[in-house]
Order: C-alpha cells, then structure tokens, then sequence
C-alpha cells in the first residue's frame, strides 16, 4: 500500500510565511541601496551648501573622508548630483567622485568622474551625442559641456586620456547597466568638451 503524503496546514503556513519574508527581505535590499543613495544625496546637498558659503572642505557627514567639489546637473536638470572628491568604493557608494588623477571640471585636462550604474550614473545610457551637462564649482563657477563621445571600452584594454588641451571631461561607469553581477571589466565612458 502506498501510503500518500498530505501536507499539513501547518506546514504550508510556514512555507507561505518563509517566501514571503524571503521576498521581502529581497526587496528591502533593492529599497535600502537606493534610499542609501538619496539620502546620501539630501546630505551632500547640505554640505555643497556650506561650500558655496565659503567653508573650506565641508563633510556631509561627521565621519566622512571627502567632500563635496562639484554639482553636475544634467538631463535639462531633471538629474542634479553633488560629486565627491575621491574614488575609492566606499565614496562611490554616496555619490559620484572626482578621480584626483584628473583635473578639476573647467581646468585644462580631463576631468574624471566615475559613478555606479545602478544609482547615480544610471541616466549616463540616456544620455545622446549634443546633449549639455552643467557643472557648478563650489566658488559658483559654472561650465557647460556638451557629449561628444559614447564609448564601451574594456578597462583592461584600454585606459581614459587625462592631458588633453581643451577642458574635457570623462563620466565613467560600469557596463553592461543591467548586469547581474558588478564589477565586471566593461566601463561606459561618455566623453563631454566643454562650451564655456
């Protein structure tokens, strides 16, 4: 005789309540590094404040290692992020940063900001050839820069010109947008010159 296994009430409860706390952990993770990310935003915006003020070097937060050097506003202003100086993984995790290996937006050079592409550079795949991107320093200079260049290049392969002669600069950040897994050796690098 065979005997047939019937699961009890009991037990899908569980197994319903499992999946459930499952997904929604999945889902606080996805929220928490967006809202991590905006939040962060909300307090270097406080910080750039405060430089425009005229404070040397403000932190957007007591611990912070960085501070903020540029605001770069894009997409007819629909996109306006506060740029940090450093690259490290822990300064990207809040914000884009400025490479210090490159000058400062406006300088004769290029000027490297890198920035994740599940966050803050996530516009940079909408971004087209002509289109204009400001950049404000905190001693209220402004420049404008227009996107000359999309490309995908292999960072093993290949690495971003700094000495140019005219004011450029490069936005970089990982490729593919959708990947599964980060930091693969793909960067998507859109390339600006600047108007004025």
């Amino acid at each position: 005789m065979f005997c047939k296994l019937i699961p009890s009430r009991r037990a899908i409860q569980i197994v319903v309540s499992s999946l459930l706390c499952l997904g929604f952990w999945q889902f606080g993770q996805g929220a928490y590094i967006s809202a991590k990310a905006w939040f962060a935003q909300e307090l270097m915006h406080r910080a750039w404040r405060k430089a425009e003020g005229g404070e040397p070097s403000p932190v957007p937060w007591p611990w912070a290692d960085t501070s903020p050097v540029a605001r770069l506003i894009a997409r007819g202003g629909e996109v306006e992020l506060i740029v940090l100086e450093g690259g490290s993984g822990r300064t990207l995790a809040f914000g884009p940063g400025h490479l210090a290996i490159s000058v400062l937006p406006g300088e004769k050079g290029n000027s490297i900001i890198a920035g994740h592409r599940d966050t803050h550079f996530q516009f940079l795949q909408y971004l087209k050839r002509g289109e204009t991107i400001q950049v404000e320093l905190p001693s209220g200079r402004r420049h404008l820069f227009q996107v000359t260049e999309i490309d995908v290049v292999d960072s093993r392969r290949g690495s971003i010109v700094l000495d140019t002669d005219a004011p450029t600069m490069s936005l970089v950040t990982c490729y593919p947008f959708d990947a599964l897994e980060a930091g693969g050796p793909m960067r998507y690098v859109v390339s600006a010159s600047m108007i004025f």
